[in-house]
């Protein structure tokens, strides 16, 4: 691991500190072997996140299938429930091999392009998930509040215009606020305080002046982050107006139910990206608290509120697993 006062440029390497207490955070420049409590403490943080990660791409791999093999799910709100499944693993992808590979290896350095790299692609994931959690709010509206017009108001082009909205502007904030931070001059020191390269702690290691890219930053967060939250509040605020004058209380039961569970994932993602992303950042541990919570909880929550408690999510995964296989003649 480099020393804080390395004067080794950024375009060699960027070390990664991982430490659970402030004592061992001041060992910037070398970790000690003999230490048993924290070996100890990255075999539990290892196993915890290997199984996390696992359970990740079993859920929503899953989802995938079930959704891709069995008709009775061809509709838009299991459409775009596949695209979030593959978006969620594909997140947690970028993060989590790279942590384990940390947990276990003595040297915790990353190249500069894969620092950059990384950084690029979790702001895509991040901006695209945005994107699609308000787009299924919105289908949710149209099909709660306008059931007879549903079907024209979200037809197939309709609904392959927003996910590949979502995905465009995505990839366009990841590329604009990516390339703004790579015109900046790094000198040192190569110490990245997080688990992962991301744009708030790399920016500190800049020498030259960062206004514009926290320009940039913070522009995507109030236009992206804000917009899409106001979008995906108004359409759940809709929805919970039309169950109150459902006179069945088992159909506003049903409503409540599905809006408290979607509110509580969007709350986790959207409070813990919003925090990370618009206040300075200090290497804290609540700042790294706050990245597990939206590349790790999230898509680990996500298929179990949105597909798996789904009674015809049930229903296609008991169709599958009993489905027997065809003999060939």
């Amino acid at each position: 691991m480099f020393c804080a006062g390395s004067l080794l440029k950024l375009e060699t390497h960027l070390s990664l500190l991982f430490s659970s207490s402030p004592s061992q955070r001041k060992l910037e420049c070398s970790m000690e072997g003999g230490n048993t409590t924290t070996v100890t403490e990255f075999a539990v943080l290892f196993v915890t996140f290997l199984v996390a990660y696992l359970l990740i791409l079993t859920e929503n791999l899953l989802m995938l299938l079930v959704i891709s093999t069995d008709s009775h799910l061809h509709s838009p709100m299991y459409f775009f429930l596949s695209h979030l499944s593959f978006l969620d693993a594909f997140y947690s992808s970028i993060i989590v091999p790279k942590l384990l590979e940390h947990l276990l290896s003595k040297w915790k350095t990353v190249s500069l392009l894969e620092c950059f790299t990384q950084i690029s692609l979790v702001i895509f994931s991040g901006a695209t998930e945005t994107c699609l959690l308000s787009v299924m709010a919105y289908d949710r509206f149209q099909a709660v509040c306008h059931p007879l017009l549903y079907a024209v108001a979200m037809n197939r082009k309709v609904c392959t215009g927003l996910v590949g909205a979502s995905w465009a502007i995505g990839m366009g904030t990841g590329l604009v606020n990516t390339i703004l931070l790579a015109q900046h001059h790094f000198c040192g020191p190569n110490l990245v305080r997080s688990f992962a390269c991301e744009l708030p702690p790399v920016l500190l290691l800049a020498c030259s002046d960062p206004s514009v890219s926290i320009a940039s930053i913070l522009t995507t967060m109030v236009i992206l982050g804000l917009v899409t939250l106001v979008l995906l509040l108004g359409s759940y605020t809709r929805i919970i107006m039309t169950a109150l004058r459902i006179n069945s209380a088992t159909g506003r039961s049903k409503i409540f139910s599905t809006c408290s569970s979607h509110f509580l994932v969007v709350t986790i993602f959207y409070a813990s990206g919003l925090s990370r992303y618009m206040t300075p950042a200090s290497g804290s541990v609540l700042e790294q608290v706050l990245s597990v919570q939206y590349s790790v909880v999230t898509p680990l929550l996500n298929p179990l509120i949105y597909s798996l408690k789904n009674q015809e999510v049930k229903a296609a995964l008991r169709r599958m697993l009993t489905k027997k296989p065809r003999l060939s003649s």
